[in-house]
């Protein structure tokens, strides 16, 4: 598994254990490991027109960056991980990476998934979906888009211990969708409860989602 952030991943990686059930090991790598929040500002923040991603590092806090900028570690970063033996890559971000490549393992890329299984699963019903960073609204409609779908987004950060914007987005989302997506792999099982109370509204969990498909894989 390979956040786009830095690894371990205390706050997803039971979720993704639990649906493997001790039936592989799951190894973590981090795009940022080893980086220092000032030279990730420094370094990887985004400029104008860049696709903006955000994620967790180890010391709790967050961070935000470009996709571009990031890409060349994260490719690296696959290659470490097929070099060491392993077989399946989970990517554990939701947003889109045009162009990575693999020699022998077989990457899992969320955002190749979620979109049409969501489509599936909402059939003609409205879709809400939940991001964390207000620039995601436009970076993330393109994923949609081709499959005929326009969801509504509302904006709350997992990485943020503040629940009112949580409280803020559900209600935005309540009477305009039917069905609401959490999109980032950082959302937790308490968002996914807190925004079903708030909403009324069932809400699909996309790190639970892909470990449950994953599983199926092993």
């Amino acid at each position: 598994m390979i956040t786009i952030g830095q690894a371990p991943r205390t706050d997803v990686a039971p979720i993704i254990e639990r649906y493997l059930e001790g039936r592989a090991e799951l190894v973590q790598a981090g795009v940022l490991d080893g980086l220092t929040k000032a030279y990730i500002a420094a370094n990887l923040a985004p400029e104008p027109g860049d696709y903006v991603l955000t994620s967790r590092l180890t010391t709790g806090e967050s961070a935000v960056f470009s996709r571009e900028k990031i890409q060349p570690i994260l490719q690296t970063k696959i290659h470490e991980l097929e070099d060491a033996g392993i077989r399946h890559i989970l990517l554990l971000c939701t947003g889109v990476f045009p162009g990575l490549k693999t020699n022998t393992a077989h990457l899992i890329e969320p955002d190749l998934i979620i979109p049409p299984a969501v489509k599936a699963m909402a059939g003609g019903r409205r879709l809400g979906v939940m991001v964390p960073l207000p620039e995601q609204t436009d970076n993330l409609k393109p994923k949609y888009s081709p499959l005929g779908m326009n969801p509504v987004f509302g904006v709350a950060s997992p990485y943020k211990n503040d629940e009112d914007n949580f409280h803020r987005a559900a209600n935005e989302l309540k009477d305009k969708a039917d069905l609401i997506l959490l999109d980032c792999m950082g959302y937790t099982e308490e968002a996914r409860e807190l925004v079903r109370r708030i909403s009324g509204k069932p809400v699909i969990l996309s790190n639970a989602l892909m470990a449950k498909l994953v599983s199926e894989m092993i």
